[in-house]
């Protein structure tokens, strides 16, 4: 059931029945009726159980009854806007907007790998400097993103994808999502080096990667650590035009040796400039990278 946090306490709802019928009722924003109501609406493929509602109207005096797959829409002061795309399983919670803005969230998990692991995956990244090249983007602007890849490493890829699965089922809950099956996890392997950065983008906004639910960074390097920046900025949203768009407003990510940054793949998020005075392949920024799809 959904909760709902920082309402007032009456929520005026404009039912919107099909037919062409409406109504408009005030509903308690505790009463387990509004929570009901997004769950009809989020149930795209009628797995739930047929129900009646029925409100009162003026105080009592009246009652709307209609069965729950009558409702098509609803219009909510102050706005209560469901996360969701039409491929997206609907989230179990409604995300809550503070002004406008819907803050962007994350989990970051420390000490990921063993010292052991962390330093077997930086010795095998190390031996394969020559095996990296040049990332682009899907737009062949050479301005927008610099670094370096390694897109095949088949003898630590399942090693690491495994770990990564093993923890979605927690990360999903502790981000109130709703629970998905994973398809696949895609993976790279990437160096930040002097002047190497990513601008401004989200990771599943083609239809190739419409079903990408999850991006994850597990960021890993040489100790002394030999470079400064690098942060994950991670932006806030708010809806334009009944579209999910990047607010001003943002988290910042320490990229913290030996761990894994998770969060959704809509938001816009960048990696800001490296500084690494040596230039040396062995003193970069290291991270694996992907993400995670849900079964379409």
């Amino acid at each position: 059931m959904p909760q709902f946090q920082d309402l007032p306490e009456i929520v005026t709802v404009t039912l919107l029945l099909s037919g062409g019928q409406q109504y408009q009722v005030a509903i308690q924003s505790e009463n387990p009726l509004l929570g009901q109501l997004f769950e009809v609406l989020a149930d795209w493929e009628g797995k739930r159980i047929r129900r009646l509602f029925q409100i009162p109207l003026d105080q009592g005096q009246a009652v709307l009854a209609f069965p729950c797959d009558r409702l098509v829409g609803m219009v909510t002061e102050p706005p209560i806007v469901m996360q969701t795309q039409s491929v997206t399983p609907v989230p179990s919670e409604i995300p809550r907007f503070l002004d406008g803005v819907l803050p962007s969230e994350s989990v970051q998990i420390d000490d990921f790998l063993s010292p052991e692991e962390h330093q077997m995956l930086l010795h095998y990244v190390l031996e394969r400097e020559s095996e990296f090249v040049s990332t682009t983007t899907s737009t062949g602007d050479e301005n927008y993103r610099q670094s370096v890849v390694l897109y095949d490493f088949p003898e630590v890829h399942k090693f690491i994808t495994d770990r990564i699965r093993s923890i979605v089922p927690d990360v999903v809950k502790a981000l109130g999502l709703t629970p998905f099956t994973v398809q696949e996890i895609e993976s790279q392997i990437t160096a930040h080096n002097d002047g190497n950065y990513y601008r401004i983008h989200n990771d599943n906004g083609s239809p190739d990667t419409a079903t990408r639910e999850l991006t994850y960074v597990y960021y890993f390097y040489r100790q002394p650590k030999a470079f400064s920046g690098g942060e994950l900025l991670i932006y806030d949203s708010r809806i334009e035009d009944n579209f999910y768009v990047q607010a001003d407003t943002f988290q910042t990510i320490d990229p913290r040796d030996n761990s894994i940054v998770l969060f959704l793949s809509r938001y816009m998020h960048e990696v800001l400039p490296v500084r690494c005075p040596s230039r040396s392949f062995v003193d970069s920024r290291f991270t694996v990278n992907g993400w995670i799809r849900r079964q379409g």
